[in-house]
């Protein structure tokens, strides 16, 4: 296993995530766990999307606030808080409609949206140098990076 610079590695990936993509959101009360894809949007070291007060995830968040988001080869864990009306977060309101201008200009100002902040605990990454697996972890909550190569064995 390889420790690298936190904060530098930390960076890095974001960089590299960007400003926001489209991700699945997976939430559960209970023993029932629900996934759906999720426009999301980075800014300032958390992930924000929106939703309706109606809706399942709702109800599933307000039982437990713990998330993961997935896409690609990226998985992410944290913890999800209401942050208010979208349109009370002028930095959400901002990259989400530079993001994606269709979805806000539909769904944001609807009196039914709330806006979640998901502080992020957990971030893996799988990725491939010279031909061989490895396995990107960031433990944020101890500042710990690590890169391990993974072993496949094949019957």
């Amino acid at each position: 296993m390889k420790q690298n610079d936190y904060d530098e590695a930390y960076s890095s990936f974001w960089s590299s995530f960007g400003s926001g993509r489209h991700m699945v959101l997976s939430t559960a009360c209970g023993d029932h766990v629900s996934s759906r894809m999720m426009s999301v949007v980075y800014i300032d070291g958390c992930l924000y999307f929106q939703t309706f007060r109606t809706s399942r995830k709702y109800e599933q968040l307000k039982e437990n606030v713990h998330v993961a988001l997935c896409c690609d080869n990226i998985q992410i864990e944290g913890s999800a808080e209401e942050a208010g009306h979208p349109l009370d977060n002028p930095a959400f309101c901002t990259a989400f409609h530079e993001k994606y201008p269709s979805s806000y200009d539909y769904y944001t100002s609807l009196e039914c949206e709330v806006l979640y902040r998901v502080r992020v605990s957990r971030i893996e990454r799988w990725g491939y140098k010279d031909g061989r697996p490895f396995l990107e972890v960031f433990d944020t909550e101890r500042k710990i990076h690590t890169v391990e190569e993974q072993e496949y064995r094949h019957s």
